[in-house]
């Protein structure tokens, strides 16, 4: 094993699969004479040279829609996001072109793509740069939706996310991508669609993702010292959901609790809670409960944002009431 940055772990991936598979490309603003605006592309220009490594103009819709014509040529594109807010303005692209080509056509063309930037807060950036748009890219069929909380799983699930015949978005962070972790040295794959059990635990289930999940990490031990038992379950791909790993946690536990950056109304944590009372209703000991941010816009205070974001305490206090304590 080695250890290594969470954009370290991202550019491994993507250099290994270039490597394997000259079909493989990556597009985005500033990824190649700057290295990625995270660098988390760095010296792939050098390797690869700017006919593979290519950047573009401020122009999401535009080179979103060129990556995604170039799928039905035979290739396989990474499209860079600065950040998926920006991915609104390539969204049609997406939703319209990327996740029904293969259905509308029959079947003739598959696409091949793989979207991926940062999500969520990360800090004063403001509403328009705070946003967390997991849910409706998973509500959209066609797509998968990935959201990798950790160096290792970052680097297993974007080699998957590149081989799939599927387009997938996936999700990182910016106050990720300096956390470092231990990845193996030789080549290693993480099935799209697994869930991993983080944390054994036999009092309460809390299932989470992506940065969001260190708040779950961090009251687990505190709950720890108080005799309260947590099993985490880390759901890293979003879409397709790992169900049954999650079912199964409950059915040990019979108490949920789940954390997720995003606003609270049709959330991927609603999907959640109706798939435990629809599956596993009878296990249950106590409500469900969901931890979500405001539901408002992102403030720019620094003060009103930490209110505005899911947290530890917050956590505490959901399992603490599904303990009845």
């Amino acid at each position: 094993m080695k250890t290594i940055q969470f954009r370290e772990a991202i550019c491994e991936a993507m250099s290994e699969e270039m490597r394997r598979d000259e079909s493989v490309y990556l597009m985005g603003e500033e990824v190649a004479e700057y290295n990625g605006a995270y660098k988390a592309s760095k010296g792939m220009l050098d390797e690869f040279g700017a006919k593979r490594v290519i950047d573009t103009p401020i122009a999401e819709l535009g080179f979103a829609g060129i990556a995604i014509g170039s799928t039905m040529t035979g290739n396989r594109p990474i499209v860079e996001y600065m950040t998926f807010n920006f991915s609104l303005v390539g969204i049609d692209q997406i939703i319209n072109n990327a996740a029904k080509i293969r259905q509308m056509s029959g079947g003739q063309f598959k696409c091949p793509i793989v979207f991926r930037g940062p999500t969520a807060s990360a800090g004063q950036l403001g509403a328009t740069h705070s946003q967390a748009f997991e849910n409706w890219f998973a509500n959209t069929p066609g797509l998968k939706v990935v959201v990798p909380s950790n160096p290792y799983d970052a680097k297993g699930l974007l080699k998957a996310s590149i081989r799939d015949d599927d387009p997938v978005i996936f999700m990182e962070s910016e106050q990720m991508y300096g956390d470092k972790g231990e990845v193996p040295e030789g080549e290693y794959i993480i099935p799209l669609g697994v869930a991993e059990t983080k944390r054994e635990g036999t009092d309460v289930t809390i299932v989470s993702f992506g940065k969001i999940i260190k708040e779950a990490y961090k009251a687990a031990d505190e709950l720890e010292k108080e005799g309260i038992s947590c099993e985490i379950i880390d759901l890293r791909t979003v879409r397709p959901m790992d169900r049954k790993a999650i079912v199964e946690s409950v059915k040990k536990t019979n108490r949920l609790v789940i954390l997720e950056e995003a606003w609270p109304f049709g959330s991927v944590a609603t999907e959640i809670t109706y798939l435990v009372q629809s599956e596993a209703f009878d296990y249950l000991d106590a409500p469900i409960i969901k931890i979500n941010t405001a539901d408002t816009p992102a403030p720019y205070s620094p003060v009103l944002l930490e209110e505005w974001l899911p947290n530890k305490d917050e956590v505490i206090k959901a399992v603490k009431k599904v303990m009845y304590k």
